[in-house]
C-alpha cells in the first residue's frame, strides 16, 4: 500500500508539498511551482557569497543542485529533483534543505520565508505574435503602435516576454 503522502518513483522517494511543509526543520522553506525555495537575508554581497560557498561545500550538493540566486542583500535557494522520468521534490531535497538552513544559522544569516514568492501568468492562445504584443503593452513595455522587441525594450527580467511551447506554424485565422 502506498502512503497518501509519498510514493516511490524508481529509487527516488517523492515528497509531496504538504509533507514537505509538515517536516520538522523546514520552516525556512516554501514549496512553489518550481520547487522548494528559501530566501536568506544576507545583508551584503560578501555575506551572501559566504553562504553560497558554505552551501557548495555540503557533501550532498551535486551537479546542478541546488539552484542559487545571489543578490546584494540576500540569497534565494531552490531545490527540485529533475530526472528523465521524475520532476518534483524528493527525500534528497528534504535533507539538503535541512543542511542549508543549518549552514545559514551557523553563519547567523536569517531566513525570511515571507520573501519567497512567485508570479506566473499563462495565456492559452495559439496566436503567438498577438499574445506577445498584448503582454508587452499590458506591461507598458511599448508605446501605442510600437512592436515588441524594438530597440527601446528594457534589459533584464522585464524583457522576458514571449511565448513558449508552440513550435508549429501559426494557426489559420478565421
Amino acid at each position: 500500500m502506498v502512503d497518501r503522502m509519498t510514493c516511490v518513483a524508481g529509487k527516488i522517494e517523492r515528497v509531496r508539498p504538504q509533507q514537505f511543509h509538515e517536516t520538522v526543520g523546514l520552516a525556512d522553506w516554501r514549496v512553489l511551482g518550481e520547487g522548494a525555495c528559501a530566501y536568506f537575508r544576507a545583508g551584503s554581497l560578501a555575506v551572501g557569497a559566504r553562504l553560497v560557498q558554505a552551501i557548495g561545500e555540503l557533501p550532498d550538493v551535486g551537479a546542478g543542485h541546488p539552484d542559487i540566486d545571489v543578490r546584494y542583500d540576500g540569497v534565494t535557494v531552490r531545490l527540485i529533483t529533475l530526472t528523465e522520468d521524475f520532476y518534483g521534490l524528493s527525500e534528497r531535497d528534504v535533507q539538503l534543505a535541512r543542511q542549508i538552513s543549518a549552514v545559514a544559522r551557523t553563519l547567523t544569516i536569517p531566513a525570511d520565508p515571507s520573501a519567497v514568492q512567485t508570479v506566473q501568468v499563462t495565456v492559452d492562445a495559439l496566436a503567438g505574435p498577438d499574445v506577445v504584443r498584448f503582454l508587452a503593452c499590458a506591461a507598458r513595455l511599448c508605446r501605442s503602435g510600437e512592436e515588441p522587441g524594438g530597440s527601446d525594450r528594457p534589459e533584464g527580467n522585464e524583457a522576458c516576454i514571449g511565448t513558449a511551447g508552440w513550435t508549429g506554424p501559426e494557426p489559420a485565422r478565421p
